[in-house]
């Protein structure tokens, strides 16, 4: 089964709604500009609001040491996640498993072999060095070389432009192990459209069970 990851969620509601129509994962973000960011009472109740056996995500970039493991240790998060051009070292520093970002877009170099120890890596659409959650897709073709590098335990997520009408492509064609969305499932930045996290998830789980 294709694991799904809802990110940028900035409301309990929202996170509730998520977990219940399958999501395997919450995403909040503390990168300090984006639009979904949340401080850490805001993301506790979204915490609150996720059920057992789904996991919350906290979602960095090019953030200090310090800041990181101050949130970490106050959410209590199942994984990090560096959006920036944190290296190895950097991410592995918590001692938390950890999804690394991989911007796809622009004058993107493949490099499959990068961040070994991540849990995961997440392919985005945007640029090296930019942030992501801006509803850019990116050349899927590129995602098996990603898969046959990869490491058993550290798979492929796909990020970037996702929404109801286009995932159930690409699950189809590349089955990666989990894909990620977010502006995608929204009616405004940080606002989560109901019907589409329904939507999203039914088609995801509709090609899983035509691949199985």
């Amino acid at each position: 089964m294709t694991r799904i990851k809802v990110c940028g969620v900035m409301l309990p509601e929202d996170a509730a709604v998520a977990a219940s129509a399958g999501a395997d994962a919450i995403g909040v973000v503390f990168a300090p500009n984006s639009p979904r960011r949340v401080d850490v009472q805001q993301a506790l109740a979204v915490r609150s609001a996720v059920p057992a056996l789904v996991n919350v995500v906290a979602l960095f970039m090019d953030q200090p040491a310090s800041a990181v493991r101050e949130i970490a240790d106050a959410l209590q998060p199942a994984m990090l996640q560096f959006h920036g051009s944190e290296d190895a070292a950097y991410c592995q520093q918590f001692g938390r498993p950890y999804l690394k970002a991989i911007g796809m877009g622009g004058a993107a170099q493949d490099d499959c072999a990068a961040y070994p120890g991540a849990a995961a890596v997440l392919l985005d659409g945007h640029a090296p060095g930019a942030a992501g959650g801006s509803g850019e897709t990116f050349d899927w073709s590129r995602i098996s070389a990603w898969q046959q590098a990869r490491p058993r335990h550290s798979p492929v997520v796909v990020a970037g432009g996702l929404h109801p009408g286009n995932v159930a492509g690409l699950v189809r064609s590349a089955r990666p192990w989990g894909v990620d969305a977010s502006s995608g499932l929204e009616s405004a930045p940080g606002v989560k459209d109901h019907a589409k996290i329904h939507a999203f998830i039914e088609a995801v789980r509709r090609v899983d069970c035509a691949n199985a």
